[in-house]
């Protein structure tokens, strides 16, 4: 299987991550913290970081830090001068960026990284986001052309620079060979550029193109462009068809399936057993029980006291708890509070977190993914730790040899690129089947 690893902020995925002994509170502007969490990740083997970017909109800055890291670009640079082969991905809205930026940006990357860098293609979806760029958010069919419009023209102008110009020939003066350097000259509806971009092709040629989301447009655009699916996904029937309708997808874009890998969010939370485990996430989360409460109310149809948070749910809620059929999250709060677990603890199983949490030893994680995989539900997986000081080290040292064991992960990278790393093909400037 092929792991990679959120890094945000640099705290944690949870939101009391932050304020945890060991951490420094000034993790989020501190690139130290964020190399030597990168450099754990590396040495676990994992296939790549993932860093998500945009206007932090949360309100509550006043007490959390901003959702995402502080700057993706810079961050991922520093990290690729002190790692030699983990995989680099970083979020580029396609709605509020221009495609020669954006282009420039990330093959500077590749090349300096020598072939490891990815580009999280996304569309911006929310009126607060777009607030801060001074506009509104397009239509979804406009966002989607205009994403369309600009995978094809920045691969295009990565590949501006021929594949082979380069011949740096310091006795003849020779830099470039003649005519290989060339502009593209494409215009779109929503986007368009002259070129070239004066960067040469790095080790993997250009960057792997990522993509997170879930819904029919992100089928097409995924299907047509992507290697990596970044997706969501709480029961393995829901993989698997989140799967099957990506590699659908790519096949009607004359792709291999096998070139696209999706990966489902694990969020784990290591202790030496279930009962430190849930201790910890009930200290992470505290703040945020009342909320959390309401939603499970909603969750679960029923009401619930959040004044009486040591007490399981009674025979007469449990009858009455009905899941939603609008949460898939629904059913497996319902069964874990059928186990007889104080709603306190109900909660601290992360059954309304937004990936599947587990909870224990390193093994609980160890098994749900190897059913997840085994199943066919997943190329992969990205891992969310609770808090990323020790999280990130308990998973290296506690599930990533037990997955090893098992014959279910790599020993060493297979290459020194991410193309190589995931087992997808070379490419350089546009995919000529598409």
């Amino acid at each position: 299987m092929l792991i990679g690893l959120h890094l945000g902020n640099g705290y944690g995925s949870q939101p009391g991550a932050w304020r945890m002994p060991g951490v420094d509170p000034k993790s989020y502007v501190n690139f130290d913290v964020i190399v030597k969490q990168a450099q754990a990740a590396e040495r676990g083997k994992l296939h790549f970081l993932f860093l998500p970017d945009g206007p932090s909109v949360s309100a509550d800055v006043e007490t959390q830090p901003p959702g995402v890291n502080m700057e993706v670009m810079m961050t991922l640079a520093a990290i690729a001068r002190e790692t030699k082969r983990i995989g680099l991905v970083a979020t580029g809205s396609t709605t509020f960026n221009e495609p020669y930026n954006l282009a420039k940006q990330f093959k500077a990357l590749d090349v300096m990284s020598h072939g490891r860098a990815g580009w999280n293609a996304v569309t911006s979806s929310s009126e607060e986001v777009a607030a801060f760029y001074g506009r509104n958010i397009p239509s979804s069919e406009d966002r989607y052309g205009r994403a369309h419009e600009m995978v094809q023209l920045m691969q295009a102008l990565w590949g501006s620079w021929g594949k082979d110009a380069w011949v740096h020939n310091q006795e003849s003066g020779e830099f470039t060979k003649k005519g290989q350097v060339r502009p593209i000259n494409l215009q779109g509806q929503f986007v368009s550029s002259s070129g070239p971009l004066y960067i040469p092709p790095s080790e993997q040629g250009q960057p792997v193109i990522v993509h997170a989301g879930g819904s029919p447009n992100a089928h097409e655009l995924a299907g047509r462009f992507a290697n990596v699916v970044i997706g969501s996904a709480f029961t393995i029937a829901d993989a698997r068809a989140q799967r099957a309708a990506f590699r659908a997808a790519a096949a009607r874009y004359g792709r291999d399936p096998d070139e696209l890998k999706f990966f489902a969010g694990i969020m784990p939370t290591i202790a030496k057993d279930k009962r430190t485990a849930l201790d910890r996430r009930i200290q992470l989360t505290k703040e945020h029980f009342p909320q959390r409460v309401a939603y499970l109310e909603r969750m679960l149809g029923i009401p619930l006291d959040s004044t009486r948070l040591n007490d399981p749910l009674s025979p007469a809620q449990l009858k009455a708890a009905r899941p939603s059929r609008y949460d898939p999250r629904s059913s497996h709060a319902l069964t874990i509070a059928q186990e007889g677990w104080s709603l306190r603890d109900i909660l601290a199983h992360g059954v309304i977190d937004y990936h599947p949490v587990t909870v224990g030893p390193g093994t609980e994680a160890a098994d749900h993914m190897q059913k997840w995989f085994e199943a066919g539900a997943v190329d992969g997986f990205w891992i969310l730790p609770d808090v990323n000081v020790d999280g990130i080290d308990a998973f290296v040292e506690e599930v990533v040899p037990i997955l090893q064991a098992r014959g279910l992960f790599h020993q060493e990278y297979e290459g020194k690129t991410l193309r190589e790393n995931l087992g997808v093909p070379y490419q350089y400037g546009v995919d000529p089947r598409v």
